[in-house]
């Protein structure tokens, strides 16, 4: 990997990434191939278009690795995984806004290329040890148990709020959003 870097040999803070550049246009380039099975077309950027129809959904990878963001997506392109959880409080440290039924995603997979296309279909939030038999089955994860699922979740939330302000517990809010595959590479 490259970055822009002056002669010296320290990055410039001033300059993108280059694969953070190229990543983007990886990522414009899925967008303008997949947005018509979102129902969005362009006209090439035209005065007054709509923006939604021209800028990329926000791209997001599953998991916090990898191998757990390829391992996932390979579950939702199998069509298995059609749900997936998060916390709030994930939300509102990175003040991202919370799914909405309707959203666009773009899926990408470990390494960052872009794979799919969703739609959010459903979003409840419950606290985690409420979190229904039928939403563990949709996540399609290991043997699709509540048990599992609940085991799973809490390993993983427990690994990445670890040094935050924040401990797992059972009653914290979960959203659980329901998403369709509208395309997919």
């Amino acid at each position: 990997m490259s970055d822009a870097t002056p002669q010296g040999g320290t990055p410039d803070p001033a300059q993108p990434h280059l694969a953070d550049t190229a990543q983007a246009e990886h990522i414009t380039r899925f967008w303008d191939t997949a947005r018509p099975s979102a129902g969005r077309t362009s006209h090439g950027g035209a005065v007054g278009e709509r923006s939604e129809n021209v800028v990329p959904p926000p791209a997001w990878a599953f998991g916090d690795n990898p191998e757990l963001a390829d391992e996932l997506l390979a579950l939702v392109l199998a069509g298995t995984k059609t749900a997936t959880a998060s916390l709030v409080v994930e939300y509102d440290e990175s003040a991202e806004q919370m799914p909405r039924r309707g959203d666009l995603s773009i899926l990408l997979d470990g390494a960052g290329d872009p794979r799919a296309l969703i739609r959010t279909t459903e979003v409840e939030t419950v606290p985690f040890d409420e979190v229904s038999a039928e939403h563990a089955w949709a996540e399609g994860e290991d043997d699709r148990t509540l048990e599992s699922w609940r085991e799973q979740h809490e390993r993983y939330w427990r690994r990445t709020l670890a040094g935050t302000a924040h401990e797992f517990d059972p009653s914290m809010p979960v959203v659980c959003e329901r998403f369709t595959v509208l395309y997919s590479e």
